[in-house]
């Protein structure tokens, strides 16, 4: 218990530098959303009505209609826009245990600023063009919905009703609580520590959860079917670890030197693997799925490992 305890003492230290080198080198970003709901509840006296044709009581039943269209062109555009939002926020950053907060390097926020901004400018664009289809999907709406069909349910116009907005929040005790209480502004110190420790470990979990899946894909693909013929294998199975690579290069802050080896060994697996060469060359799938195995196997020990260490890492920081 002793020897755990000492080798679960050395990871702290090293989660706790990397908490520092965290602190220093990134900073909070947050992005929020503003969107209107296409969906809404149905009344009870709706849900009795609903509940009648299959003799169910009203208030055990959950109901709701939809207000828009969500397969409509426009509205299709403007949900695609937030998507791309969201997945360069998150492929851009880490998380910290705040909602709507994620950590990005600050090296990185003059370009993140910028592609943000247009962003939310084709956003813009977007909803600007959902609105001109606005009374086409309210007539939709009307001859789909019947007698659920309530002028009420919609606004006079969809603009202003999404949107998006993204900014900087400090995660640091302002510095006039040093001044105003010496005790509080401490107390806060080691609150933000424990955050961003936190935000640490869940750096390390996400990073070895999208890792490990993606590795299980890869080596799936290039396995046998039980008919001994080639699975299809499509470029994204290896140009996603290959993208994988540089992210982590980028935001990962060397808190797990166990991972950091294996990701160096599958980089350097795949390292100038064409896809198309992979895909017709029997000996180079063979290869790649052999190199990539044990990859896999101390990935796979490292998922079922976690919650043991988190209560170890608990341990020490306790004692």
């Amino acid at each position: 218990m002793t020897m755990t305890l000492e080798r679960s003492g050395r990871r702290s230290a090293s989660a706790n530098s990397a908490a520092q080198r965290l602190r220093l080198g990134f900073a909070a970003v947050r992005v929020a959303f503003t969107w209107f709901g296409v969906r809404k509840s149905l009344s009870n006296e709706q849900k009795a009505q609903a509940a009648e044709q299959f003799g169910a009581e009203g208030r055990y039943l959950s109901a709701a209609k939809k207000l828009l269209d969500t397969k409509h062109e426009a509205f299709q555009q403007v949900t695609s826009i937030r998507s791309q939002i969201l997945s360069y926020w998150k492929g851009l950053s880490i998380p910290y245990p705040e909602p709507g907060v994620r950590l990005i390097r600050q090296d990185d926020i003059d370009g993140f600023n910028t592609r943000m901004s247009e962003l939310r400018d084709q956003l813009t664009a977007a909803v600007e063009n959902l609105d001109q289809h606005f009374e086409q999907l309210k007539t939709t709406a009307r001859d789909r919905l019947g007698s659920l069909f309530n002028p009420a349910d919609y606004p006079n116009t969809l603009l202003g009703l999404f949107g998006v907005d993204f900014d900087f929040p400090s995660v640091e005790p302002p510095e006039y609580l040093l001044r105003l209480n010496p005790h509080l502004y401490r107390q806060e110190r080691q609150r933000i520590a424990e955050r961003f420790d936190e935000a640490v470990r869940l750096a390390e979990e996400a990073f070895t959860a999208e890792f490990a899946k993606l590795v299980s894909h890869l080596t799936e693909r290039l396995s046998e079917g039980v008919d001994g013929e080639r699975k299809i294998f499509r470029d994204s199975a290896v140009t996603n670890l290959t993208e994988f690579f540089d992210r982590f290069k980028n935001l990962n802050v060397s808190s797990d030197a166990s991972l950091d080896r294996l990701v160096e060994t599958a980089r350097q697996v795949l390292q100038g693997a064409d896809p198309h060469i992979v895909r017709n060359s029997a000996s180079l799938r063979q290869h790649i799925t052999t190199q990539l195995a044990g990859v896999q196997a101390s990935l796979d020990q490292m998922l079922v490992d976690q919650p043991r260490r988190r209560i170890l890492r608990g341990r020490v920081r306790e004692a």
